[in-house]
């Protein structure tokens, strides 16, 4: 990841050429006033398939992650960052090569860790210090993994589309960590 650079930024055209050729089925291009709404109900029952018998905490998030890249429509981001040494280290994600390390108070994502709250940014190009992963992202939304008191990690989500979060998604991904937080 690299500070973002808006004397860098790609013309719109490039961006959805480049989304489609990476994103493969998924849509490149928002279409006016759609709705992106995900089952997060549905999403939380094949999770819980998923991770039901399996107690590996990073099997379980390469899964979540895996699953949230295959349902949740126009993202082109998603994985987790795990709190270690007072710091936000890559964990399992789908999306382009992401920075390996974030510092606390950093970006979006070191700011939901410092917050220890779900943080919801409609443009991150407005966001005091985001850190840019991949140059076609405009919205995020990360929620923290917070077990008995303590930061574990974040939960972290890209979109190409402006605004693309809202409170149903804040409500889906917290419900879906904390399926992930119930594992030992």
């Amino acid at each position: 990841m690299q500070p973002s650079n808006k004397s860098s930024k790609a013309s719109s055209s490039t961006v959805a050429s480049r989304l489609k050729a990476f994103a493969g089925s998924k849509p490149s291009a928002p279409n006016a006033g759609a709705d992106y709404a995900a089952d997060y109900q549905l999403i939380g029952r094949q999770l819980t398939g998923l991770i039901e018998s399996e107690d590996d905490s990073i099997a379980n998030m390469a899964n979540c992650s895996a699953l949230l890249w295959q349902e949740l429509p126009t993202i082109n981001w998603v994985g987790f960052y795990l709190y270690r040494d007072n710091q936000l280290v890559l964990g399992p994600f789908q999306g382009r090569p992401a920075c390996t390390r974030i510092a606390m108070g950093a970006g979006v994502c070191g700011t939901a860790a410092n917050l220890r709250k779900t943080v919801v940014v409609a443009d991150v190009h407005q966001f005091p210090g985001h850190i840019a992963c991949d140059a076609a992202s405009n919205s995020e939304i990360v929620v923290p993994l917070i077990k008995d008191g303590q930061l574990i990690g974040l939960l972290d989500v890209d979109s190409p589309v402006t605004d693309r979060f809202d409170h149903r998604d804040q409500q889906g991904l917290e419900h879906l960590v904390q399926l992930l937080l119930k594992k030992p």
